[in-house]
């Protein structure tokens, strides 16, 4: 068992058993993720809805949208919220707005802090955690870019409100269920109902699963790498890089998009790039399109929960949230001074962790926690 699990000695394991070896951990990882939300959304979730309402002013409403989207860890869940409160009639459109472009932010704390699992190998976490924050620094900049302009012309919205004008108002109710995410929950719900009843606090169940989730990705994040990168050849990581650089990058948007639908969640999407960056096996500019399409994948969750609400408004917030993500990508990408920009400060950004890693604690709770509350006390 030993060979199995030793970076040094696994060189002999036969490959076919190594790409078993990796899938078992790549599930462990998924389940550690699942866990990680788990934990989060316990100890955030009674404090989300609040946190949401009554936010008028713009830059808290983006503040909002971060904090509310990193105590549930899924913006998937952020933005279906959001567009429940305004299918409710508890948020109008404007005040939606910059709270979905928050959302965007605040999911990739995910990616972040999986990305620590590496933190004591010193060129891997630099390579991790540049995949990491390309995410961030891409939805930062986009919010830059389109939040002023959302805030002093309403094109967003009122592209979107035509949109949904094309499309009826509302075209019907409908849910879709992702096999890998149940699969992926299942421990993770019996880890909860077990713990349930012992545990009655929320907060205390919430802590404990995410103390598991961190777990089980430090976990299987190390040996993903080491296997990872034994398990593909150097031909074959060529092979890898080139398919999806094709198309000017929208091969690999279009693997991040889908993917993220079948899952359900940017999160694992974007996280499972980190270990492949991490260990070479994909370039970092060859991950970042892959991350932009997740960002597009996961607008499909809140376009689903609009379907379910009664007024047209929620549409309209959807809508916007897809348009958001596509705008990004068409502004930003094609061009490629813009593009570097998010790419070559995460390469900076991932230089200076890997030498201080102590700020990486500042940067995670700077860009994810301090700043968002200090902007919500100020001005809401």
């Amino acid at each position: 068992m030993t060979t199995l699990l030793s970076p040094t000695e696994g060189r002999t394991l036969p490959r076919p058993l190594r790409a078993i070896f990796v899938a078992v951990l790549l599930y462990l990882f998924l389940v550690g993720v699942s866990s990680l939300e788990a934990g989060i959304k316990g100890l955030g979730a009674e404090f989300q809805a609040g946190l949401l309402e009554s936010v008028d002013n713009p830059v808290a409403g983006l503040c909002a949208g971060i904090l509310a989207t990193v105590l549930v860890q899924s913006s998937s869940v952020s933005t279906a919220t959001i567009v429940g409160l305004v299918g409710a009639g508890t948020l109008t459109v404007d005040a939606a707005v910059p709270m979905i472009l928050g959302a965007n932010i605040g999911t990739t704390i995910t990616n972040t802090l999986a990305s620590l699992a590496s933190i004591t190998r010193s060129d891997e976490f630099r390579r991790a955690f540049a995949a990491a924050t390309q995410h961030d620094l891409f939805n930062i900049l986009a919010v830059l870019i389109f939040l002023p302009l959302q805030v002093a012309t309403g094109f967003l919205s009122n592209a979107a409100s035509w949109l949904a004008d094309l499309l009826g108002g509302n075209i019907g109710g409908g849910k879709a269920r992702s096999p890998i995410k149940e699969i992926v929950r299942e421990p993770v719900q019996r880890l909860q109902d077990l713990l349930d009843g012992p545990i009655e606090s929320d907060r205390v169940l919430g802590a404990l699963l995410l103390v598991v989730g961190l777990s089980l990705i430090f976990f299987s994040l190390a040996f993903i790498t080491v296997n990872m990168r034994r398990l593909f050849a150097e031909q074959l990581e060529r092979s890898l890089n080139s398919a999806v650089a094709r198309g000017s990058g929208l091969v690999g948007m279009a693997i991040g998009t889908v993917t993220t639908i079948a899952v359900q969640s940017s999160s694992i999407t974007t996280s499972i790039l980190i270990p492949l960056v991490g260990s070479g096996v994909l370039a970092l500019r060859n991950a970042f399109p892959i991350t932009l399409g997740a960002n597009v994948g996961t607008t499909v969750t809140a376009l689903l929960a609009s379907l379910a609400v009664d007024l047209r408004a929620g549409l309209v917030v959807a809508l916007t949230h897809t348009l958001f993500n596509l705008a990004g990508i068409g502004l930003i990408y094609p061009f490629r001074p813009l593009r570097e920009v998010p790419v070559r400060l995460a390469e900076r950004v991932s230089k200076i962790a890997a030498v201080h890693p102590l700020l990486v604690a500042l940067y995670v709770i700077g860009i994810f926690i301090i700043g968002p509350v200090v902007g919500i006390v100020v001005l809401r």
